[in-house]
């Protein structure tokens, strides 16, 4: 089994990162939460969640246990994912998804995309007893700093929403809108926002 991966950076978006380890080079799908504490580095370590089906074997990176330990404990709920918890941690950041949980705010939950009510409740009842307020140190939410031009970013924003299954017209539309209203808008501001709108 993998734990973690380290290595430089070959190739980063805001849904996968492909990790050269010794000339071997690992994609790891991750969520935008850890796209963000990445974004710009060099060489990163992100901690592994392996799925092997017969048909794929697919590596989950994350930057940190608080985030892999929801992802597990998400995808261990009847109905949900991996790709549906991927979505959860990337629309709620980890504080947001622990008080979703423990408050049984399941509005919240349902606001994301793939979740309806009777799976938003069941991930309250299955998790509230598992789950526990972190230390918020803001590590993997925080956004970095530096500009970012509005074109590229747009062009970044629209292909990941786009491979997290989002109708391509659909996210052009609510991504116009935002870049309208805010043409400096981050990729990652941009994209939690789109999530919220679609």
């Amino acid at each position: 089994m993998i734990d973690y991966v380290k290595g430089q950076i070959e190739e980063l978006t805001p849904t996968y990162a492909v990790i050269d380890c010794s000339g071997i080079g690992y994609r790891c799908e991750i969520s935008l939460p850890s796209f963000t504490a990445i974004e710009g580095k060099a060489t990163v370590k992100l901690l592994i969640h392996e799925a092997i089906r017969e048909d794929a074997w697919t590596l989950y990176g994350f930057v940190d246990e608080r985030e892999r330990n929801l992802f597990r404990l998400l995808i261990g709920v009847s109905g949900v994912g991996a790709g549906t918890a991927r979505m959860i941690l990337s629309a709620l950041s980890a504080p947001e998804l622990e008080a979703a949980i423990m408050n049984g705010d399941h509005l919240k939950l349902k606001a994301v995309k793939g979740i309806g009510a009777k799976t938003a409740q069941r991930i309250i009842v299955d998790l509230k007893d598992k789950v526990k307020p972190g230390n918020d140190n803001g590590t993997s939410i925080l956004p970095p700093s530096g500009n970012m031009t509005a074109t590229p970013a747009f062009d970044e924003s629209l292909a990941a929403l786009v491979m997290l299954g989002f109708q391509r017209n659909q996210a052009e539309k609510v991504l116009k809108k935002l870049y309208s209203a805010d043409p400096s808008l981050k990729v990652e501001n941009a994209i939690k926002q789109a999530l919220a709108l679609l």
